[in-house]
């Protein structure tokens, strides 16, 4: 297991980078915890597999050190770092058994053959193969090949870290649950630092213990994903995170209140005078849907039954809005108005956060 430090990395696939545009993956300073499970999340092209290859040793960074432990192994070759990949794409040996397959790393290690024995019957049980053990792994489907694979990273208890690259793409929904239950099970019995790289948001929150948002090459935020939803330090982890994402609307803001669509909302906390381009960002559990009243004018677009809620789609002076409501809530024909919660307001000059006056930096 090891504490992971990125040191003032940043990598460029570029030869001579010459400003911050060129950088696929821009300065990082982080300390990843020992121990933890950690996922990475954002869209395509945002940076997560170009760091996973950085930490594995599969990448030298532009700049900047990584260390494991304190010791620096910038430019170990990835067999130094003691580290299990898992990618998104199947990798076995189709020649061999499944047995085999999973064994192959501690016998590449030298272990003792009862250990090796009784740690592939364990691996075999926690992947759903121990009937297969036996079958070669030719002619198995994509999704039992990607089960070998992750069983291949997780056969290895002395590992500095495991790193998973998107490794549920081919496994079908119900084996994904599984496996993810799987893997947080096997993070608690043995404390692995684990570092998992997806662009589902609901993989990324049912797995890690901390998600790291990254967004155009940058690290946006790390957090539970409670601080994720609550106080997302940048609108696109509002607008990733949930479903459908945090609304975020236009406004003018001084101290305790907000004027949006020419019309003013009292936002419950002091927030000074925000410059640049500022918006209000308010998640649709906040938006409250009144049949005329008080709030803010809006029409009604569509409403989408969800099943265990309704999704009313809103047009709010211009500006789309959206609201979740309970499934048995009486929707109103027309001439609704719009209030927030001012528990579940946020404000953002130019994309990042403003703490309100007194909160906690905790």
């Amino acid at each position: 297991m090891a504490k992971i430090t990125l040191s003032n990395l940043a990598h460029s696939y570029l030869p001579n980078p010459t400003g911050e545009d060129d950088y696929a993956l821009k300065e990082l300073n982080h300390d990843w915890v020992d121990g933890e499970a950690y996922a990475l999340l954002g869209s395509s092209g945002c940076g997560k597999s170009t760091l996973l290859n950085i930490i594995s040793g599969l990448l030298r960074p532009s700049r900047g050190r990584i260390l494991f432990n304190e010791q620096d192994v910038t430019d170990a070759p990835t067999a130094e770092r003691n580290i299990a990949q898992v990618f998104q794409f199947p990798v076995v040996y189709d020649t061999m058994t499944v047995r085999d397959n999973l064994a192959f790393p501690l016998r590449n290690r030298g272990a003792d053959a009862a250990y090796v024995q009784q740690r592939v019957q364990q691996i075999g049980r926690m992947i759903g193969m121990e009937a297969e053990l036996d079958r070669k792994a030719r002619g198995l489907t994509a999704d039992a090949k990607q089960k070998i694979s992750l069983g291949r990273g997780m056969v290895r208890e002395d590992v500095n870290a495991l790193l998973f690259d998107e490794p549920l793409t081919v496994i079908d929904p119900h084996m994904k649950w599984e496996l993810r239950t799987q893997l947080k099970e096997l993070h608690h019995e043995f404390g692995h630092t684990m570092i998992y790289v997806t662009h589902d948001q609901t993989e990324a929150l049912t797995f890690a213990d901390k998600v790291v948002v990254m967004y155009d090459g940058r690290v946006v935020q790390m957090g539970t994903p409670q601080e994720l939803f609550e106080r997302p330090e940048h609108t696109f982890v509002g607008y990733f995170i949930g479903s459908p994402g945090m609304n975020v609307i236009g406004a003018t803001v001084k101290n305790t209140s907000a004027v949006i669509s020419g019309q003013e909302i009292a936002l419950g906390n002091v927030f000074g005078d925000p410059a640049g381009k500022v918006e209000l960002g308010v998640r649709p559990e906040f938006v409250r849907i009144n049949e005329g009243g008080e709030g803010l004018p809006a029409r009604i677009s569509r409403v989408e039954d969800v099943g265990r809620h309704k999704i009313v789609r809103l047009d709010m002076g211009g500006s789309n809005v959206d609201a979740i409501v309970a499934e048995d809530a009486t929707i109103p024909a027309d001439g609704v108005s719009v209030t927030f919660d001012p528990a579940g307001i946020n404000i953002y000059s130019d994309d990042w956060r403003v703490a309100p006056v007194g909160e906690d930096a905790a």
